[in-house]
């Protein structure tokens, strides 16, 4: 049976930046496992697979090479480019049923923008606990980690700068330790986001468990949680930045975001990027 596909560039303006994500139109009928299996195959970190809704304009099913997951954020963004260079969408507004609610989007050309949900503030995690997943030391992390939501759970962790940022490295032993410290067991997600601030924004990186390549280019769903933490936590003095992500692997993306709502009561977040669709075919199952 065939299915139209598109392999999208999220978060970037040109070929072999930002994430990549590989789009199935139609797909989201497909059983779980064929999922995966295609995921796996791809190589990327997430793929999507699209389907009618009676909740909104379009439904969206997120699939890692392990699970499916309700929200990713570059995969967002990747999707919609693809309807709209297929000509199955114009420019405007536009609804996604997730597994993680309805979320709004924005199109204007090759600019996605979607609203991401209220965030979800939960646990705090011990500094030394988070430190080891990395490999650095616990001093390098300058505000309490913490795990917040905007769809997909993970711990927000703060690093003094630069350095500390690119000295991470995943220590798979640690990260055991990190997921029975919060009575997780059996999983492959919820690793740590590593964030610095600079003058003009944000940089980040996501170092992820297998069978997930080692790190994510970048990550559409965290940025959003990042961004609600900082605001909460008043570590920005303004709801608008810049978020980067990926130029260590030589793969730079960027996001437009803005926080929405007072520091104790956000509504949401926005988080706008770029696309641009690499390749086009059709998947034969």
């Amino acid at each position: 049976m065939p299915f139209d596909v598109d392999w999208v560039d999220a978060f970037s303006n040109r070929a072999f930046g930002g994430n990549g994500c590989a789009v199935v139109h139609c797909g989201a009928s497909l059983d779980d496992a064929t999922c995966m299996a295609f995921v796996r195959e791809t190589s990327l970190v997430e793929c999507t697979f699209t389907g009618p809704s009676e909740a909104a304009d379009i439904r969206v099913r997120y699939f890692l090479a392990s699970r499916e997951i309700p929200f990713a954020g570059h995969p967002t963004v990747a999707t919609v480019a693809a309807m709209r260079h297929r000509g199955l969408i114009g420019d405007g507004p536009l609804t996604l049923e997730t597994g993680a609610g309805i979320v709004p989007v924005e199109v204007k050309g090759t600019t996605v923008s979607m609203t991401q949900i209220a965030p979800e503030f939960a646990v705090h995690v011990p500094p030394e606990i988070v430190a080891a997943v990395g490999g650095i030391d616990a001093a390098d992390i300058i505000h309490p980690p913490r795990f917040v939501s905007t769809g997909l759970p993970f711990c927000i962790t703060v690093l003094r700068d630069r350095t500390a940022l690119d000295a991470v490295r995943f220590d798979a032993e640690a990260f055991r330790a990190y997921l029975d410290h919060l009575g997780v067991a059996g999983t492959d997600v919820m690793e740590p986001f590593w964030v610095t601030q600079s003058e003009t924004g944000t940089f980040a990186r996501l170092l992820m468990a297998p069978p997930s390549p080692p790190e994510d280019p970048f990550t559409g769903s965290a940025t959003g949680a990042m961004a609600a933490y900082l605001w909460s936590e008043g570590l920005i003095d303004a709801p608008r930045f810049v978020a980067r992500q990926g130029d260590g692997l030589g793969r730079p993306g960027q996001a437009q975001v803005q926080v929405l709502g007072p520091r104790d009561a956000i509504t949401g977040v926005i988080v706008a990027g770029d696309a641009h669709v690499l390749m086009s075919g059709t998947l034969l199952l």
